[in-house]
């Protein structure tokens, strides 16, 4: 499992700063842990077997972006733990996290380089892509970082960028796609699910007057998808995470009952009938089973409702990993 660490606790914990010393290490912000970053850190993961070290990813957080332009930092596709659960997938030890003051953003190229990969971490590899930026005003390019580390012995490798559909695969794609509501686009590029994780609160309870009941989930952290209704998979405490219940999710407004254009996220389990309040719940979105519409009375909304379960139920059942 990727153990999640912040450079600050570094300084009280000497035994995990000499674990971290020696390995193979990638910078990057890895949100979403998409195809592309996945060819890199399998990279990382070889390179960490060959000098005898740990596989390092070092992630900054919050975005960058947040800090120097806090107006356009992009939304998240995935929390910290999410990104350090995809990554054991890959073999990557530690998910080494920076905090991105403004005093730390300040740092030229080479103190940036000089500070974390050869005083912090004695890297003896570096893995990237070519779009690899580094230090104060983007100033550090590879050509740079190749220059650092040849002049300190260090290994640096730079791999091509992963392309589907002629185009190359992104944290900004992926957000495109979801955005979009083109889950299953986003998912191939991802080479995972998508995922939105929250508390669930009280609703209006209307689902369960038309009898089907739904769990209203709030302080979701990452990209919420175009209004619609998506087939998912959804797990919650006492189900070890795993997704195992079939899910209806509309995200949107309701239409049909109230005029506010309020973004809501409900999801109605399949074959489950337990109390999910205050519960965090994770769902696994599949695809997107059609847009949010005004229906002309409860009657046929409930109609249109059950068409939904069939769907989802007929898009859950085809997936060969499910359980």
């Amino acid at each position: 499992m990727t153990s999640l660490i912040h450079l600050s606790d570094l300084a009280g914990e000497p035994d995990l700063h000499q674990s971290l010393q020696g390995g193979a290490i990638s910078i990057g912000n890895f949100d979403g842990v998409h195809l592309g970053h996945r060819v890199l850190l399998e990279r990382v993961r070889r390179h960490a077997d060959r000098v005898g070290g740990k596989a390092i990813a070092v992630v900054m957080d919050p975005h960058p972006a947040s800090v120097l332009r806090p107006h356009g930092a992009p939304p998240k596709l995935t929390t910290l733990p999410r990104r350090a659960e995809l990554m054991s997938e890959l073999g990557i030890d530690h998910l080494l996290v920076c905090e991105a003051t403004r005093e730390f953003l300040n740092q030229t190229a080479e103190e940036f380089f000089q500070r974390l990969i050869v005083e912090q971490l004695s890297g003896k590899a570096i893995i990237e892509g070519p779009n690899f930026f580094f230090g104060r005003d983007r100033a550090g390019n590879t050509t740079r970082l190749k220059e650092l580390a040849e002049e300190r012995q260090i290994d640096v490798e730079i791999v091509v960028p992963s392309v589907r559909d002629e185009r190359l695969v992104s944290s900004s794609r992926v957000r495109e796609a979801i955005a979009s509501g083109d889950i299953s686009l986003a998912n191939q590029m991802l080479g995972s699910r998508y995922c939105l994780t929250g508390t669930v609160t009280t609703g209006a309870q209307r689902g369960r007057t038309l009898g089907f009941p739904t769990a209203n989930l709030d302080g979701v952290e990452t990209l919420i998808p175009e209004h619609g209704v998506y087939a998912a998979l959804a797990a919650f405490e006492g189900t070890h995470d795993r997704p195992v219940h079939p899910a209806a999710v509309h995200i949107g407004p309701n239409p049909t009952f109230d005029e506010r254009q309020e973004t809501k996220i409900e999801a109605h389990l399949l074959d489950y009938d337990g109390d999910l309040y205050g519960k965090t719940v994770t769902l696994t979105l599949l695809s997107q089973v059609r847009s949010v519409q005004k229906f002309a009375d409860a009657s046929a909304l409930k109609l249109q409702l059950q068409i939904d379960l069939q769907t989802v139920r007929e898009t859950v059942s085809s997936l060969p990993s499910h359980p």
